[in-house]
């Protein structure tokens, strides 16, 4: 692990492994609010194929810093942007799961997907979460609210209830309650910062400035983003496949493992 200071002073912790890899780079987001250990099924996979796989904890999140401030898409993605001058990236997959694949949208937008060939938008609440007029799609800004509520004054059992509704197939208790301690990790601050981010952020605008090839990773049975929303992604993206899971929950890097490890590979490797 390694610490990338932003421009504001915040500490980014940034995990660089198989660095020597003889295939291409893969630079991944985790979601809320997780943190950078929830691609731990992935990376086995990904190391076996020969890539550089870096990821990063966000702001508030995991072994970063958690300043007051900052929980905005665009500090977001400006953090992303110093991660990616910093370590000199070129020619890297760029992924983004949940609100991290907002995240990495607006960081295709703002800075022209500087240094990214493909992006893989992993069940991403995108482009904004929330329902709104002329928009339909997504869940009510009060179901955010509950979020925002209960991180406020129970955390502890957001965590649990969010690991509960992250699955449609069946999963152990351990697991589980090991990525409600993923969520417990995180800053309280940016756990509340970062859901009205979630609730209030609108990246329609994003979707179009993207230009590279792209890949919609999505359940069908995902409780917490909508599949209409991988939908709407593919409609506003050029160059987009959708790559629909028929088994899977908002935890679509774990419901149908196997399946979608080799579907990732697939699409970073141009085999689909």
């Amino acid at each position: 692990m390694q610490y990338v200071r932003t421009d504001d002073n915040v500490k980014i912790a940034v995990y660089d492994q198989n660095p020597g890899g003889c295939c291409e780079t893969i630079l991944m987001i985790h979601g809320w609010p997780l943190a950078a250990a929830m691609y731990e099924y992935q990376k086995e996979a990904l190391f076996k194929a020969g890539y550089r796989v870096i990821t990063l904890d966000l702001r508030g999140f995991g072994r970063s810093d958690a300043p007051a401030c900052g929980y905005t898409y665009d500090r977001m993605a400006a953090d992303i942007y110093t991660v990616v001058r910093c370590l000199n990236l070129r020619g890297f997959t760029l992924v983004g799961f949940s609100m991290g694949g907002a995240i990495v949208l607006r960081y295709m937008a703002r800075y022209n997907g500087y240094g990214v060939k493909k992006l893989a938008l992993l069940a991403a609440a995108a482009p904004t979460l929330t329902q709104r007029p002329g928009y339909p799609y997504g869940v009510p800004r009060s179901a955010i609210d509950q979020w925002i509520e209960q991180a406020s004054t129970d955390r502890p059992k957001l965590a649990a209830d969010f690991g509960q509704m992250l699955f449609a197939c069946p999963q152990s208790p351990e697991l589980i309650s090991w990525l409600g301690d993923l969520s417990l990790e995180a800053s309280g601050v940016a756990t509340v910062a970062t859901a009205r981010a979630l609730r209030d952020e609108d990246g329609r605008a994003d979707l179009r400035k993207v230009r590279v090839p792209t890949g919609i990773f999505h359940g069908k049975k995902d409780r917490i983003v909508p599949y209409e929303l991988a939908l709407v992604q593919q409609e506003g993206i050029p160059c987009a496949t959708l790559f629909p899971f028929e088994n899977s929950g908002h935890g679509i890097f774990y419901d149908e493992l196997e399946d979608f490890n080799c579907c990732l590979l697939n699409f970073l490797q141009g085999r689909c």
